[in-house]
């Protein structure tokens, strides 16, 4: 009996502190519009991983250092968009850190190399291209431009802005993906 209970409660203290871990790491998030479609549809549910882009509590050589990896080109992210919307945004990054930018009416070039993400018309919303993406900000754009407002728009978005990395597309099952 008195082993049946202790086991009992290693079951509960277990699962109590995944869920907690689960909770601080991860983040459920609905998808609202077609910015990013073809890649994320309308209503579709994400999991962003939250602690991917976790700051190291110190510097060594004054620069943003992360705990794992920083954000990269290509990188799906949620963020705290920078028009004051209290619904959070989800883009591709693409410009880090120093970065050039240019559009040309149909491309994005970065660092003056032609990307290759999705949509084959960009176009630009100002024109003062190219841009250097400035320390600690980001270059994000939908993958469905026509559509998306994103830094065309706004502007760069501040590292401290970004909740995370997209995990996977867990709804609707049929639609179920990782993303690397």
């Amino acid at each position: 009996m008195r082993s049946t209970i202790r086991d009992m409660g290693e079951t509960i203290i277990t699962a109590v502190v995944i869920f907690l871990v689960l909770q601080g790491t991860t983040q459920s998030f609905l998808i609202e519009g077609s910015s990013m479609e073809p890649n994320l549809l309308q209503s579709e549910r994400l999991l962003v991983n939250r602690f991917v882009y976790a700051q190291a509590p110190f510097s060594l050589f004054g620069a943003e250092e992360y705990l794992f990896n920083g954000p990269e080109r290509g990188d799906i992210v949620v963020f705290h968009p920078p028009t004051g919307s209290e619904t959070d945004f989800v883009k591709r990054i693409v410009g880090i850190p120093g970065d050039w930018i240019d559009l040309d009416g149909e491309s994005v070039y970065v660092n003056g190399e032609k990307t290759s993400w999705v949509d084959v018309s960009t176009a630009r919303r100002r024109d003062d291209y190219p841009v250097q993406v400035p320390p600690g900000e980001y270059f994000v754009l939908g993958d469905n431009r026509r559509v998306s407002v994103d830094s065309r728009n706004w502007g760069f978005v501040p590292a401290d802005s970004l909740v995370g990395r997209a995990w996977a597309v867990y709804w609707p099952l049929s639609e179920f993906q990782l993303f690397s």
